[in-house]
Parts: C-alpha cells; sequence; structure tokens
C-alpha cells in the first residue's frame, strides 16, 4: 500500500514547531492550515527558507489546507475580492514551498447570503472557477471538501457530481466528521464513497456525535470507521489521510492512526 498517513498543525503555533510535533509523533507528512496568524501566507513567504530546511531534515512532504475563514459568496463585492485574492495568493505562498496537493472549503454563506442564496451561489461558483483555474496553473492538485448542512451548499454527494463533470482536473476532500453532521441515518459519508470514489484525492479523519465538528479521536463519537474503511479499501484508495484530531493529549492523535492503520491492514 502507499498510503501515507498525515497530521493538521494548529495555526496559532509557530509552523515550523508544528512540523517537528508532527514528524516526532511518526507521521508521513504535515497539512498546513493557512490560517492566520501563524499559518497566514505573508508568514509562510517570510519564513519560506526555515520551512524548507524543516521539510528537508524531517523528510517530511507538506500538503496545505487553504484558508477557511473566508467569503467567497458574499454580498459585498470588496470582501469577495478580499477573499478570492488571500486564496490566490495562499496557492501562490504554497507553491513556494512545493505543495502540490492543497485542500480547499466550500464557501461559506452567511449574513443576507441566506435570503440571496442564487446570488451567493453564483458568487461561490465564479470563485471557484477562478480558484481552481489558479491552482491548474501552479500544478497544484485542488481538492474541493465537503462540509455540513450550515453551509447552504456542498455538503451532500449529488452537488459534488455535478462540480467534477464541470471541473474535470478538480478531487475531492472526503472528511468524515463533517458528512457525519446533521445526518442521524449516518448514510451520508458511505453515499460519498460509494458515489464518488474515483474523484476522492484526500480523506480528513475526525469523529464526532453528529451534532458538532468536535474534531475527537478515532472512535470517541459514533462514525463506523470499520465501514468507512472497508468501503475505502474495496473503492481501492490508496493516497493521503490527514488525521484531524484536536485533543491536548498528542495520544489520541496518535491511537487515531494506529486504529486507521490496522483497520486498513484487516480489511
Amino acid at each position: 500500500m502507499n498510503m501515507k498517513y498525515g497530521a493538521s498543525g494548529f495555526p496559532i503555533k509557530p509552523v515550523c514547531e508544528e512540523i517537528q510535533r508532527v514528524a516526532d509523533l511518526g507521521f508521513d507528512y504535515f497539512e498546513l492550515s493557512m490560517d492566520p496568524p501563524e499559518g497566514h501566507w505573508t508568514k509562510i513567504c517570510e519564513l519560506e527558507n526555515q520551512i524548507m530546511a524543516i521539510l528537508a531534515d524531517t523528510g517530511m512532504p507538506v500538503i496545505c489546507h487553504l484558508p477557511c475563514f473566508v467569503y467567497t459568496p458574499d454580498l459585498t463585492p470588496a470582501i469577495r475580492r478580499a477573499s478570492l485574492d488571500e486564496m490566490k495568493h495562499s496557492l501562490d505562498a504554497a507553491a513556494g514551498i512545493n505543495v502540490h496537493k492543497a485542500v480547499l472549503h466550500p464557501g461559506y454563506i452567511t449574513g443576507m447570503g441566506m435570503f440571496a442564496m442564487d446570488a451567493a451561489k453564483k458568487y461561490a461558483h465564479t470563485a471557484l472557477t477562478a480558484i481552481v483555474a489558479h491552482a491548474r496553473d501552479l500544478n497544484i492538485q485542488l481538492c474541493f471538501e465537503n462540509m455540513f448542512p450550515s453551509y447552504h451548499l456542498n455538503f451532500e454527494p449529488e452537488s459534488f457530481e455535478d462540480l467534477f463533470k464541470e471541473f474535470p482536473g478538480l478531487k475531492m476532500t472526503l472528511d468524515t466528521g463533517h458528512a457525519n453532521i446533521g445526518d442521524p441515518e449516518q448514510t451520508r459519508l458511505g453515499q460519498f464513497v460509494t458515489r464518488l470514489a474515483p474523484y476522492i484525492g484526500h480523506v480528513h479523519i475526525s469523529d464526532n456525535f453528529g451534532k458538532k465538528d468536535d474534531h475527537m479521536a478515532v472512535g470517541k463519537g459514533n462514525i463506523d470507521f470499520e465501514s468507512l474503511v472497508s468501503s475505502l479499501k474495496q473503492a481501492g484508495y490508496d493516497d493521503t489521510i490527514t488525521f484531524e484530531v484536536f485533543s491536548a493529549n498528542t495520544d489520541d492523535l496518535v491511537k487515531s492512526r494506529e486504529r486507521i492503520e490496522f483497520l486498513f491492514s484487516n480489511a
């Protein structure tokens, strides 16, 4: 198997320290969260040489997670422009540290956008078109992440089917925690794999009870990871899996990786 297991950094802490922490825990790669203050693109550009040096020293490649807290579908033109600029600058900074895969959140519809959904969705689509083109120009594989119902778009499998037809080079980041939220029947996660397996290019692993994005350790919530791993293995998935387990106890992060590794080995 060629599966690679990584862990996310916490963008409140210095990036180089987070890379070393993830390396010391035995992960294969680092997922860089490009949110401020420490993960912002200006900081990444400023520290480019130091980041490249520690990546070389630890032997770890890096995947980036583009900014989460920007608003490309906003009804205010200046906010949309600023949000798109942040995405493009982040991709440029990622290319500077040899990133070849990037996670993209769908635009978050908020404020008055909830009362003008057609316009907000149009703006989100316009931004996605520009971001996909910019990533392609930089030779970065963009992996579009499924969200949850409060985002108002891109949380059901059928919405992704249309996107992949329109953007042939686009892949998916399958987020287990997001798929479980607002799905009491717990069928959505399995449907993503069944319907979209050829498009899955990255996976985020965390657990919850279907109410909030708790980012708990594997086994601490109610997600059926045994079924998920069986479906992914049957579909031939053999790529990158990032553990987004945000626990103060690093054992939770390591044990989550060990559990998923075990399931893949025995599926």
